[in-house]
């Protein structure tokens, strides 16, 4: 049996499309609101979903997510409380789910017990952004037991023999960072990922998305043109940011996904 991420990246090539992955922080700006985001997203042209779990040290992340971050956890958002939302969401949706986050809160809650539950609230894949490949064995042997794929980062510094390795044993897709540095800090140049690309598609048979510093139409449309797909984070994050207060944040989101997905067609 296929599963979800597989079946949707099938879905989308069957259709001569492009993948949309949205990233948002959960519990910005607090969990009933992230939930209806979520499903404001799904209805929009959404094809896989990332949840960031807020952490108080996100290394990986840029300033914008690491505000939202600091936001959700002044809210007292938990690991837990994410994982409840997302069983609550999976009862209604069918929408491909993936965990972003680091690893201390999952280390915290206990690798047996969080591929369970993960497994359990409808959760379809993970990804550990401080977790690199030589350490993941000690959490895959729990999230590989319970069908979770294990998404894996592939960086521009990263070598040939070294993304063999890491396709080797990589699931779901390759999720491919498009610049050096942090999200959401610097936009990503095109003829250098196109390049990069050529490399990781040589050796991988599994889908590449492209993520960091995508936030236009056009930027997602350009890469997309030699990707499986884009993911979009800081931007939807600084949109949550701009209009939390808003009675039609939802709309507003749902209206910005919705042209991303429509130049992806």
């Amino acid at each position: 049996m296929k599963r979800r991420i597989e079946k949707k990246f099938l879905e989308i090539k069957h259709k001569n499309e492009k993948a949309l992955v949205a990233y948002l922080t959960a519990g910005d700006p607090d969990l009933d609101t992230t939930y209806r985001l979520i499903l404001g997203l799904a209805s929009s042209g959404v094809d896989i979903l990332e949840i960031g779990v807020p952490f108080s040290d996100p290394t990986a992340d840029g300033p914008i997510i690491q505000a939202a971050s600091q936001r959700a956890l002044r809210k007292g958002v938990t690991l837990s409380a994410i994982l409840d939302m997302i069983a609550s969401f999976r009862e209604v949706c069918d929408i491909p789910v993936v965990l972003f986050g680091y690893y201390n809160p999952i280390f915290a809650m206990g690798n047996q017990y969080f591929a369970m539950k993960a497994r359990k609230s409808g959760v379809d894949g993970i990804l550990v952004v401080d977790l690199p490949h030589e350490e993941s064995r000690e959490l895959r042997q729990y999230t590989d037991r319970e069908n979770l794929d294990f998404i894996s980062l592939i960086a521009p510094t990263t070598g040939n023999e070294r993304i063999q390795k890491i396709s080797k044993n990589a699931t779901g897709f390759l999720y491919y960072i498009s610049v050096t540095g942090v999200t959401g800090t610097q936009k990503p140049h095109f003829d250098d990922i196109k390049k990069d690309l050529e490399r990781i598609q040589e050796r991988t048979t599994l889908p590449v998305v492209v993520g960091f510093g995508i936030s236009t139409p056009g930027q997602a449309a350009e890469i997309a043109s030699c990707a499986d797909g884009v993911v979009i984070g800081s931007a939807i994050v600084k949109l949550i940011e701009d209009n939390a207060d808003k009675n039609d944040l939802i709309s507003i989101i749902s209206s910005y996904v919705r042209e991303i997905k429509e130049a992806l067609g």
